[in-house]
This record gives C-alpha cells, sequence and structure tokens, in this order.
C-alpha cells in the first residue's frame, strides 16, 4: 500500500468516524406536534398531555416560546426510603420522588459515596412524578403531581423481599391511596393506586407518570459523545424508538402520540428512568420543554370511571436505574434499545452476546475485553495476513522504491511508470493491504460502541491499578502503552513513499493518540492495546518471513 493509498484511507476512516458520531447525535429527530393525534385522544376520553399540564408549572406564552423560568417546586414532609439498592427521599407534595442515590454504584468523583441519579437541588434537577387527571369540567377531584398525601411514618427500610410506602390522599369523598411497592435487588418500581369513591357522584379519572429533569448532565465525557435527554419508544411506529433533544423539543414538542403499551424514558450514559405504562391499554405520550433548561416527557394511561360506593385500582411502573440490556427487554418491549449502538447495532449485538457469554466463564470484565478482541482477530487473522504481506513486500522492497525515487523523482510521470513496472515485475499490489482493513473496520467500530455503552463496565475491576473499566487509567499507563505499540507498528510499515512532512506528522501520530486515549475509559484502551499488540505480533512474523525470503 503506497502512501497515497494510505492516506486516502486515512480520510475514509476519519470520515467515517465523523459520520458515525453524527448519525450517532442526529438519530431520530423529534417529529412536530400531531393534532389530529392530540384530537382523538381526547375524544377517547383519554387527557392529552396540554390538559395534564393545564396547571404546569411554567406557562407557554404567546407564539408558542416558552419561557425561560425555573419550575418552582413546592415541598412538603420527606420521606426516606432504603432498600438494598436504593436509598430514595419522596415528597408528600405530589407523592414525587426527588432523590435517588444508587447503592451499588459509586460516585464518580468519589467511591466511597452512592452514585446519585436523581435529586431536586443543586445543578441537576431531576424527578419522577405521578398523578390522576380529571377532566376540566369534573365534579369531583383527583390527585395530581401538586396535590399533598398523608403519611404514617416517615422512614422506611427493606427488611424482607417487598417494601411498600403508602400515602393517603383525601377530598370531597374520594379516597386514595398511592403505594410504592419496591423488590429486593430491583430497578423496577411499582406504583398503585387504589381509588375508593365514597361520595354519590360517579368519578373519572386517568393515571399519568412523567420524568423531568433539566437539560445541565453533570457526568458528561467531553471527550465522546453519548446522548443524555428524552426518548419515546411506539410500538406501533415503523420508527419505534425516539430520540428527542432538549433544544429540539423548544420549537417541536410532542404532544398526543398514541401508542399501544409504548414507554417514555430520559437516558444518560450508563443510566435511564423510565415511565412504562400498562403495555395493553391505548396510551398517549408527550415530551415537551417546560422553560428554561427544564424538560419533561410522559404518559396518560385510559380514563377509568368508577361508580358511587365502588374502587378500582390503577398502577404503572418506574424503572429508575443501569441500562443492563438483559434485565430491561424483559420488563418492556424495546427498553432495551436505550442502550444505542446506531447503524452498526446488527453488528454490535451479537459482539456485546459474545462478550457477556466469556464474561459468564471467566468472570472479570478486563479479561473478557482481552479474550474478546482475541477472537476477533482469530476471526480476521487471513484478512489481516493480506493486509500484512502486502505492507511487508512493500518494505521488502523499498531500497529499489528509494533508488526509483532519486533517478526519476523531479519526473512524476516518469516515476509513476517506473514504480508500476516494479509493482509488476515484483507482482506487489499497492492496494492489498486496503481491502482487508476497511472489511474489519466496521467490526471493531461496533465494538468501540459496546464498550463505550455498556454499563456492566462501569466500577468493573481488571486488575492490579485498573479498578473501573469505564474511568480513564489514573496513571495513565495503557495509553502510554497504546502509543507505543502504534510506533512500533509503524517502523513495520514501508516508509519510501513518504516525503519528508508525511514522515513527520506519522512521527508525531502516535503521540497524538496517547494524549486523547489519556482521556478514554479504561476498557476501550484496554481493547485498543491489546489490538495493537496482536497486529504487531502477526506483522512482525509475517514482515521476518518474507524478508528471509520464506514467502514470495
Amino acid at each position: 500500500m503506497n502512501m497515497r493509498s494510505f492516506w486516502w484511507l486515512a480520510l475514509a476512516f476519519t470520515l467515517l468516524w465523523i459520520w458515525l458520531q453524527w448519525t450517532q447525535f442526529q438519530h431520530a429527530k423529534s417529529q412536530p406536534a400531531a393534532i389530529q393525534q392530540t384530537q382523538q385522544a381526547s375524544d377517547n376520553g383519554v387527557p392529552t398531555a396540554n390538559q395534564i399540564a393545564a396547571s404546569n408549572e411554567v406557562p407557554a406564552t404567546k407564539g408558542g416560546e416558552v419561557p425561560a423560568t425555573k419550575i418552582a417546586l413546592a415541598s412538603g414532609q420527606r420521606v426516606k426510603v432504603k432498600t438494598d439498592v436504593y436509598n430514595i427521599t419522596l415528597d408528600t407534595d405530589g407523592g414525587d420522588i426527588r432523590d435517588v442515590y444508587l447503592l451499588k454504584y459509586a460516585a464518580q468523583d468519589d467511591h466511597s459515596k452512592p452514585f446519585k441519579l436523581m435529586s431536586d437541588k443543586g445543578n441537576l434537577f431531576y424527578i419522577a412524578q405521578n398523578g390522576i387527571a380529571s377532566q376540566a369540567n369534573a365534579k369531583l377531584p383527583a390527585p395530581n403531581h401538586k396535590s399533598v398525601y398523608q403519611v404514617a411514618k416517615t422512614d422506611y427500610e427493606m427488611t424482607g423481599k417487598t417494601l411498600t410506602v403508602p400515602m393517603v390522599w383525601e377530598k370531597d369523598g374520594i379516597k386514595v391511596t398511592k403505594t410504592y411497592t419496591f423488590e429486593k435487588g430491583s430497578y423496577l418500581i411499582k406504583v398503585d393506586y387504589k381509588v375508593e369513591n365514597l361520595s354519590g357522584e360517579p368519578w373519572s379519572g386517568s393515571l399519568y407518570s412523567q420524568i423531568k429533569r433539566s437539560s445541565n448532565d453533570p457526568y458528561h465525557n467531553r471527550m465522546m459523545y453519548t446522548y443524555t435527554g428524552p426518548v419515546l419508544y411506539d410500538g406501533n411506529a415503523e420508527n419505534k424508538y425516539n430520540k428527542h433533544k432538549f433544544e429540539d423539543l423548544k420549537t417541536q414538542p410532542v404532544n398526543g402520540q398514541t401508542a399501544t403499551g409504548g414507554w417514555g424514558a430520559m437516558i444518560q450514559h450508563y443510566f435511564i428512568s423510565a415511565v412504562i405504562p400498562n403495555q395493553k391499554a391505548q396510551n398517549s405520550f408527550y415530551a415537551k420543554s417546560l422553560g428554561h433548561d427544564d424538560y419533561s416527557v410522559g404518559v396518560v394511561e385510559p380514563m377509568v370511571q368508577i361508580k358511587p360506593g365502588q374502587s378500582a385500582d390503577l398502577s404503572t411502573q418506574l424503572y429508575v436505574g443501569p441500562i443492563i440490556q438483559d434485565k430491561l427487554k424483559s420488563i418492556a418491549p424495546g427498553l432495551e434499545l436505550t442502550v444505542d449502538y446506531g447503524v452498526l447495532t446488527i453488528i454490535a449485538k451479537p459482539i456485546f452476546w459474545l462478550l457477556e457469554k466469556i464474561h459468564s466463564v471467566v468472570g472479570n470484565w478486563g479479561w473478557s475485553i482481552i479474550f474478546l478482541t482475541i477472537l476477533i482477530k482469530l476471526l480476521f487473522y487471513k484478512l489481516s495476513e493480506t493486509s500484512y504481506r502486502s505492507m511487508a513486500r512493500l518494505k521488502k522492497f523499498q531500497p529499489k522504491m528509494q533508488q526509483l525515487k532519486e533517478n526519476y523523482g523531479d519526473d512524476k510521470v516518469i516515476f509513476q511508470q517506473k514504480l508500476m513496472a516494479l509493482y509488476k515485475e515484483e507482482k506487489i499490489n499497492p492496494l492489498g493491504g486496503c481491502l482487508p482493513i476497511l472489511v474489519q473496520m466496521p467490526v471493531f467500530i461496533a465494538l468501540y460502541w459496546v464498550l463505550l455503552y455498556s454499563a456492566e463496565m462501569r466500577q468493573a475491576p481488571w486488575m492490579l491499578w485498573i479498578q473501573d473499566l469505564s474511568a480513564k487509567d489514573p496513571y495513565y499507563i495503557l495509553p502510554v502503552l497504546m502509543g507505543i505499540s502504534m510506533w512500533v507498528q509503524q517502523k513495520l510499515n514501508p516508509s519510501a513513499m513518504m516525503d519528508e512532512m508525511q514522515q513527520k506528522v506519522m512521527k508525531l501520530l502516535p503521540f497524538i493518540f496517547t494524549v486523547f486515549f489519556m482521556f478514554f475509559p479504561a476498557g476501550l484502551v484496554l481493547y485498543w492495546v491489546v489490538n495493537n499488540v496482536l497486529s504487531v505480533t502477526q506483522q512482525w512474523y509475517i514482515t521476518k518471513k518474507i524478508a528471509a525470503g520464506e514467502e514470495k
């Protein structure tokens, strides 16, 4: 592969990388509000998102613009809930989930503290709300996310397999008991409403759930793009899984999107909070800006009517925790899609499946990455061999190419003719190393996304100084090893066709990549180090055989 081919390949790789990053960023832009859907939802007796937001914290202004006003969140009694996986704070004002600490995951800046996923204070506004919406002309009330509940106590701790936290609201002959149910080892929270109509009039209402958060992501890694924001899943649509970026929602809110089943969520790197309604019911979804930098995503379930003297149970679910693919898939259709590998999903999913199988045997994610990299290298051994053999032959005939350059370098036409004649005489294909690399490229990029998005890597130790594969190497040993391996690989490649400037640029690349990789998760760098070491070993072996005349 001559240097012109090399630079075209490098350019192609760079453009592909930029395109993949862009498709991740642009994937599934939010759709404009559907007026017909909104009207249909209202006609079917299901309150629309606009009706629910009639008493919302931030009103819309003329022209559809959203005022830059921060949500004024009321607060009542705080109810502390501790399970084996959660430290949660509920508030009697609305019965909201206000704070969530994940006890199995440590804070990024201090591993002695649990990871804070949700909060209603500080630089991250992120809460979960439920309520029952009633029609505007309803005679009887229903508790929404601003209603005040009563609690028997303010401190709960799990001692068995389940923990229930009841909250009671009562007004005008309507008694509602809202109960949170937590299960041991589970991040799935069940929310039940028992509605008792003790009045003399019929009662009606629709259960709704919503997630509110600010667009600020204090855990964002600027070196690597990962999506943070709302997503909606519509099992009826052709494009079922859709991201709705925060900025898009300011001008393109989603109102009244209906679907059988479905769900809505806020996602970030490794973690998700999702509202999961009845999967057999016709539900209405929404996502919108609330003003300032706050947004909401939610779902309205079908209306329920209760006759005087009778009662009914309404229930929904919340998933608040890590994005673990096998667990999410069993909770609701499509929920596992929140691990988004983009256009390379068809390749990435089998790679993750294989990585999991290896981990089930070796029990360590670091060694699993190493063994997976070895298996992939074995899979592409012959393709890599073709590429390295081509480069080794070019390196062997470097003196002849250098001589041609000295003799005919001033006349490019004659030089190219002589060079092509040399290739033909020695049976060298200057492009022989390109195709194998292009074929392997999607697989290795897919593996990159697998390692980047897998929550299983978070705080997973490898050995010695690497105690968190999702964090950067604290001593930068792996990035330095990666740079050294890249430098060694350069030495094995032919350089006779490079001019002085190209040689200087090539010498800088290992240093530049080393600096970049200092900020990458250790699991990703480990993969690159192992891949480079295997590549160098294979290339050295083939180059040595060809130089000794063992291959022709």
